[in-house]
């Protein structure tokens, strides 16, 4: 027996069954928490932003357009709570160097691909534990445009017309976006590579 969409779910708690939404709690929980820890890289503030949208959620689900998918809403809702706490905290986070883009008609890149952009060979001479330091380093000076889209589509692998819905933006805004994204990683990446051998030269 198939289980559940998270739409019928939502539907099954506003005709009263409580025990919809405990599923949907169990059911994305975690992956709201990772979420949100690769925004902030605050253990504390991934718990309270996903209480908060699991309340949020609670408290707006009659709003709920039942013809669209649920998740990304849900999403949504993270995003803009992880938002209001960037604002507050400086943020960092860790990016895998084999997370790969994902969309309709991606090219299948990952970070490792980026870093293997020559820098008059110096890339090939920093240590792997120092490349992801650098990675870091540049996703962290990211402009959060930036940076957002790369969370959504390297790590949680959503569709453009989702990261479109998550965002708020239209579909093509989307994907000059994560080309920019792309790019200015690329671009600030080398540069860093290129200062380090400098230094050590």
């Amino acid at each position: 027996m198939d289980a559940p969409t998270d739409e019928k779910l939502l539907q099954d708690y506003l005709a009263g069954n409580d025990a919809g939404f405990e599923l949907l709690v169990r059911r994305h929980a975690n992956e709201l928490y990772q979420f949100v820890m690769r925004f902030t890289n605050s253990s504390m503030a991934a718990d309270d932003v996903v209480q908060e949208t699991f309340l949020k959620l609670h408290t707006a689900a009659a709003t709920f357009d039942p013809k669209r998918r649920l998740k990304p809403w849900i999403f949504t809702i993270a995003a803009n709570k992880a938002r209001d706490f960037l604002r507050r905290r400086t943020r960092k986070r860790e990016v895998p160097l084999d997370a790969q883009i994902n969309g309709e008609d991606d090219s299948g890149q990952c970070f490792r691909d980026l870093l293997a952009v020559p820098v008059e060979s110096h890339d090939e001479d920093v240590p792997f534990d120092e490349k992801r330091k650098l990675v870091r380093t540049v996703v962290e000076a990211m402009p959060d445009k930036l940076s957002e889209v790369l969370i959504l589509a390297y790590f949680h692998r959503f569709p453009y017309r989702e990261i479109a819905e998550v965002l708020e933006v239209p579909l093509g805004t989307v994907k000059s976006r994560l080309h920019a994204a792309v790019a200015h990683f690329g671009e600030q990446f080398r540069a860093r590579v290129a200062e380090r051998a400098d230094y050590e030269w």
